[in-house]
């Protein structure tokens, strides 16, 4: 089968020296969504705008199919917007006629949960809704990769549960190719079908974990021993791994 995404050999080396990546080697297939887990530093947010076109690779190539959906840490909505027009708003970019785009806006708005709240202008959003609506903004253009890269790391441990469930439900239904970037082992464990460890800078690949559990995660999967056995792997693997800094 070939893959939605695929890194093959995908290098980085800044202009001032700094190795940010060696060869990385990953394949996404569609319906499957990768958690990477890593020290700050080790190139997780540099692989994404890689594989998003952002940012070129200094070896290696990027194989992709199909449109890419970009989340960012920030919701990155404009102020002077109402919900429903920061929704639409790569859409209407991406030149899809007025009709459709409204359609597909308020499909979007609905699967995110919110609505009720079109009209609303950023200010009045909690960090929560924000993120919700900027996940909604990538909906709209129906990615065949989503691309995460760490969008629930300032919200409160409860929205960021929730939006963990909204997320998977979402995943569930679209069964996109997905690479979630996060600092957080449990959310990795929890959202993902695959996590996969890099190492210190220059980051590489280390490590790789199916994750056994359907998706249809309910909260209290946290609390199981199976649960916090994978979490507990993951997290020796990841402190394994953030000692492999390269000295030379």
């Amino acid at each position: 089968m070939d893959a939605a995404l695929a890194f093959r050999g995908v290098a980085k080396t800044y202009r001032d020296g700094t190795d940010a990546l060696r060869p990385v080697d990953l394949e996404v297939q569609r319906g499957q969504l990768v958690a990477i887990v890593g020290p700050s530093g080790c190139g997780k947010s540099t692989l994404l705008r890689i594989a998003a076109g952002l940012e070129p690779a200094t070896a290696g190539t990027v194989e992709r199919r199909g449109t890419i959906g970009y989340v960012f840490q920030d919701a990155n909505l404009l102020p002077w917007r109402s919900t429903f027009a920061n929704v639409e708003l790569g859409a209407e970019l991406d030149g899809v006629d007025r009709a459709e785009r409204r359609r597909r806006t308020a499909e979007a708005i609905s699967l995110v949960g919110l609505d009720g709240f079109e009209d609303h202008r950023p200010h009045a959003l909690s960090g929560g809704m924000r993120m919700r609506a900027s996940l909604a903004r990538a909906l709209v253009l129906d990615p065949d990769v989503f691309l995460f890269d760490e969008p629930f790391g300032a919200l409160d441990e409860i929205t960021r549960e929730r939006l963990n469930e909204e997320l998977l439900r979402l995943f569930e239904l679209r069964q996109f190719a997905g690479v979630f970037v996060t600092h957080n082992v449990y959310e990795a464990v929890f959202v993902a079908t695959d996590v996969v460890v890099m190492s210190g800078r220059p980051g590489e690949i280390t490590d790789r974990f199916e994750v056994p559990f359907g998706l249809s995660r309910p909260t209290e999967l946290r609390f199981t021993p199976e649960f916090g056995a994978l979490a507990g792997e993951v997290s020796a693997a990841l402190r394994h791994a953030a000692a492999l800094v390269s000295v030379g």
